[in-house]
């Protein structure tokens, strides 16, 4: 009798066991782990107080800049006071140009006195002190896609017959003015069930076309255009940027020659008020540096092209004090780490590009997506939950200019996409995670055609339901870090997030600042993100695998890029 009962405990004790490491198999979450993950994410967060540093404090953060410099030495330090290790700044380059913004002013003299709002363009030269000068419309027509080289090419040789010997001393205006739409569609979104069901279907199969390396068309209209590049191998983009860097570098050494005072530009999305400064000067040192180059305004650049047109007199004072580097810098990207237990060889990874661009402060893009991984490892170091494998967070630099940073990273650490030799460490990575299209909250994941997470992510953000996040997308989404992973093989997902302003106002723009950045958004992504980082680190077995890619395939030399037909 009694061996009996001891047989029936033992039996029980081991159908208990195995029930536990069954859950735990089947990738279910441990509910008081997300229960204290979520207590620590909602009522001690520290997410908007970090965000508040990265921008107000410390943004703008564009690449190789002296504010990208501050806001990385107070992450390290901020990274080091939450207990991580082998916190450090790692090095990869030759980046570029350095490029520093001290002051600029643009301001209408006549007809009548205006102030401009406007930007210098990142990797444009300074004037010669300030400068009043005549404005002279002379736009540069250029094709409807600015990807068809070939157009491109043959309408920037006609403009330059058609000025040579005319610039001398104006500011030039070289936007063609066109009147600006009233605004259709909702400036702040957030996705309804609708929009959500469709995001979760996976798209109509396709015929994959074989492309002719000998002879990329780009088509004419934008969508299409865009559509067609995403098609194409990466170092096909990479060149194709790579050629139209050549010909906007033609374009400005044109405008330096003749000795222009300066020159203005409009952006289709610059209206309202708001300013969308980039780049127009070529990062690379290699390229000669642009003239001083400003975007204003939709509204007040119209205003003084239609002056202009109208042949009355347009007087503009202009001054911009940059400062560049004379050759090329290196630059680095941020690491910290919280060691794993069990298996600290294997890493999961989790990440979001710190820098930005320079008319705003960098808030949506990309300072809610780094402030919220840095709230993940605080949130994972001060509930010290023992995880297997190491957790491990990057802050990229050098994404704005093509996710340069994390390329070098995952080239430096994990394999070449050219060649497709990977190394040791890149059978150790379990999977990546990144968070880059502003503040809303998480509404699901994009499993970038790795089909095999659907079941690990519907276990995993289970708990997340009543807090919105519903939807796995098979889909694949482009434009950030997460590709630089996929390309060589490594589970890397983007999480969907509500658009909210991101898309309309904030992106690259002179309203990306604190005052557009969600704080319950960003608290819940902090909590979701947590969460799954806790379930992939203590998961039995790493996170499944697509195959690897193939290398990239080896590109003709000179120029691949027709503009019409064969």
């Amino acid at each position: 009798m009694r061996v009996t009962a001891l047989l029936l405990i033992a039996f029980v004790a081991g159908f208990a066991q195995d029930e536990a490491r069954r859950a735990h198999d089947d990738d279910s979450p441990d509910l008081g782990v997300v229960q204290k993950i979520q207590d620590e994410a909602f009522q001690n967060s520290k997410v908007m107080e970090t965000l508040e540093y990265i921008s107000d404090i410390h943004g703008p953060r564009l690449t190789a800049s002296p504010g990208f410099d501050d806001a990385a030495n107070w992450a390290i330090d901020r990274l080091s006071s939450y207990g991580l290790q082998n916190v450090h700044k790692e090095k990869w380059g030759p980046f570029g140009r350095s490029w520093t913004l001290h002051s600029y002013s643009l301001e209408m003299l006549e007809p009548r006195y205006a102030v401009l709002y406007a930007a210098p363009l990142a990797w444009t030269g300074s004037t010669a002190g300030v400068v009043t000068a005549d404005a002279l419309y002379a736009p540069f027509i250029q094709p409807q896609s600015r990807l068809n080289l070939a157009k491109y090419e043959e309408a920037l040789n006609e403009y330059i017959r058609k000025y040579k010997g005319k610039l001398h001393g104006k500011v030039v205006l070289i936007t063609k003015q066109e009147d600006i739409d009233p605004l259709s569609k909702v400036l702040f979104q957030r996705y309804d069930e609708k929009e959500l069901a469709e995001l979760a279907k996976a798209p109509e199969p396709r015929t994959k076309v074989p492309v002719d390396l000998a002879h990329i068309v780009i088509p004419d209209d934008p969508k299409d255009a865009r559509e067609y590049l995403m098609s194409l191998p990466s170092n096909v983009r990479e060149k194709l940027f790579e050629q139209r860097s050549v010909l906007i570098s033609k374009r400005n050494e044109f405008l330096r020659s003749e000795g222009v005072a300066a020159v203005l530009t409009a952006d289709p999305r610059a209206h309202d008020g708001l300013v969308f400064a980039e780049q127009s000067g070529a990062y690379q040192a290699k390229y000669p540096i642009a003239p001083p180059i400003f975007v204003v305004t939709g509204e007040q650049y119209d205003r003084l092209a239609r002056l202009a047109e109208k042949n009355v007199p347009v007087r503009l004072r202009v001054s911009l004090d940059a400062a560049s580097s004379q050759g090329a810098v290196d630059t680095y990207n941020l690491i910290g780490e919280i060691p794993g237990t069990t298996k600290p060889d294997e890493v999961v990874m989790i990440g979001a590009h710190f820098d930005s661009w320079h008319s705003g402060t960098g808030a949506t893009d990309n300072g809610a997506g780094s402030a919220v991984m840095m709230e993940v490892m605080r949130i994972l170091k001060t509930l010290d939950l023992k995880m297997d494998r190491t957790v491990r967070i990057g802050l990229w630099s050098g994404e704005e200019e093509g996710l340069l940073g994390s390329k070098a990273y995952v080239k430096q650490h994990f394999g070449d996409p050219a060649t497709m030799q990977v190394t040791p460490e890149q059978a150790k990575l379990s999977g990546y995670f990144n968070l880059d299209n502003g503040s809303g909250k998480i509404r699901g994941v994009y499993l970038q055609d790795n089909i095999a997470m659907r079941p690990v992510f519907e276990r995993w953000l289970a708990p997340f339901r009543d807090l919105g996040v519903s939807t796995i997308s098979p889909r694949n989404t482009g434009g950030t870090d997460h590709l630089s992973f996929d390309a060589v093989g490594l589970p890397g997902f983007q999480f969907i997030q509500d658009p909210l302003d991101y898309g309309t106002i904030t992106h690259h723009s002179s309203m990306d600042t604190y005052d557009h950045a969600q704080a319950g958004d960003l608290m819940q992504c902090a909590a979701v993100i947590a969460s799954v980082v806790y379930d992939a680190a203590t998961r039995p077995t790493m996170l499944p695998r697509k195959p690897l890619p193939k290398p990239e395939p080896k590109l003709p030399e000179g120029n691949i890029f027709a503009g019409g037909q064969p």
